[in-house]
């Protein structure tokens, strides 16, 4: 499939936030050829040795084209659970709701499940997802059924997971298509023995790889890692067992030291924020100015919708930008800017996925429409502060992963009818009562 979309406002995200007017981009296949002005394309096309056949001119009428979001943590398969536990503190929502509920469901039902995430994930203008759950084998099903792209991460823990499966599903997940990936991950210190911990720690040494998990996301879980390892805080405690030597990503990093702070920049680990979820739990206000200053790369995550609730990365930008303002006590903090680059750039190098980073020649063709025309967006005073302030998921008009469009104007292409998965969703909390 060959696609040009033309008559664009075009936003590359490829070293700047500027928007390019009477922009297009060409597409062949699941890869980008040019993206720029509608004059450098006619200029492209004539250096061209075989003529490229359009399948579909897009007329974008003047709306914004530009790389799509990346949810970069989420438990897609927490669907299931969405507005059934609600209201409640961390641990006991854990322990009383979630994991008991959990431990009903069947790989089947993760699917299911999963599939209804991808539903969200769409119409929020989401190209790829950092999926932390369990089955991952049948998670991976899911996203390459619905043409999503999915980075997996191990959510192991004293409870599920083991270094075996880690290993397996690292082979296994990282070959299965062009779509799916894996890295190594631990639910979070507070749930992981020593041994485990110190066994993954090793697995990543071997593989070179990083190591994703949550970290740092209430103050009771730091205060009972000091209790438990001698005054060190999570982050201190993981690095003096090795376990960072090829990076990693830490989901939430709410409540950090500047010490935790030195040895993410000592080891290029990123930080996810997930505001709406640590503002629902109580969990408190990522530093993410802080994080900024210190050239943390940051992404931005829903967690998952039985924490939530909702899987909407345009609440989650507002979010990130309105409680930094107030954490700081400075309406100039983070700005809206660098808010949408953690969205759609940052996430993506949190994760992984530079390929899927900008619209630019050589990258995948993972690209969002937003709807211009909308009272919203109007007037065009400043494009890239309306998407954040007042963007919403209203404004999606069309989401492109690898090429595919999977969702155009309120209709999906994922190969399954929406409303068979609202009912198969149902059935397992039928299922359950």
């Amino acid at each position: 499939m060959n696609t040009r979309i033309y008559n664009a406002r075009l936003l590359t995200m490829d070293g700047n936030t500027d928007v390019i007017e009477n922009g297009e981009v060409l597409i062949k296949g699941n890869t980008i050829l040019y993206a720029g002005t509608a004059e450098g394309a006619v200029e492209y096309l004539r250096t061209v040795t075989e003529p490229v056949v359009w399948n579909r001119d897009i007329d974008a009428n003047g709306n914004l084209v530009m790389p799509g979001f990346k949810n970069a943590h989420t438990h897609s398969g927490m669907t299931f659970l969405r507005s059934a536990a609600d209201d409640m503190k961390l641990d006991a929502w854990l322990t009383q709701q979630i994991f008991p509920r959990e431990a009903l469901l069947t790989p089947d039902d993760i699917y299911i499940a999963s599939k209804l995430a991808v539903l969200e994930y769409l119409t929020s203008g989401v190209t790829a997802v950092c999926e932390m759950y369990l089955a991952p084998d049948r998670i991976a099903d899911a996203m390459e059924d619905s043409g999503m792209r999915c980075v997996q991460c191990g959510g192991m823990n004293n409870f599920s997971q083991s270094i075996e499966l880690q290993r397996e599903w690292f082979d296994k997940l990282n070959k299965k298509d062009s779509l799916n990936s894996y890295r190594l991950g631990i639910h979070a210190e507070y749930t992981t023995s020593k041994e485990l911990l110190e066994e993954t720690a090793a697995l990543a040494k071997e593989l070179k790889a990083p190591v994703y998990l949550h970290n740092s996301e209430t103050e009771k879980e730091v205060q009972e890692c000091k209790e438990r390892y001698n005054g060190l805080t999570p982050t201190e405690a993981l690095d003096e067992m090795g376990m960072f030597e090829y990076g990693g990503t830490f989901f939430h990093g709410v409540h950090v030291t500047d010490h935790d702070m030195e040895i993410m920049k000592k080891h290029n680990i990123a930080v996810v924020t997930n505001p709406a979820s640590n503002l629902k739990l109580a969990s408190g206000i990522a530093p993410i100015e802080k994080y900024m200053q210190n050239g943390i790369t940051l992404g931005i995550g829903t967690d998952g919708p039985a924490s939530n609730n909702c899987l909407d990365m345009f609440r989650e930008m507002f979010l990130v930008t309105g409680l930094g303002k107030v954490r700081e006590n400075d309406a100039s903090a983070i700005d809206a800017a660098e808010v949408l680059k953690m969205a759609a750039v940052g996430g993506a190098h949190a994760i992984g996925l530079t390929d899927c980073d900008a619209l630019a020649a050589g990258k995948k063709a993972d690209i969002i429409m937003l709807d211009m025309h909308a009272p919203n967006m109007q007037p065009i005073n400043n494009i890239v502060k309306n998407v954040v302030y007042s963007g919403s998921k209203s404004n999606v008009l069309l989401t492109m992963i690898d090429g595919k469009i999977l969702y155009e104007k309120g209709e999906f292409n994922i190969g399954e009818d929406p409303e068979k998965i609202y009912h198969d969703v149902q059935a397992i909390i039928d299922r359950m009562r």
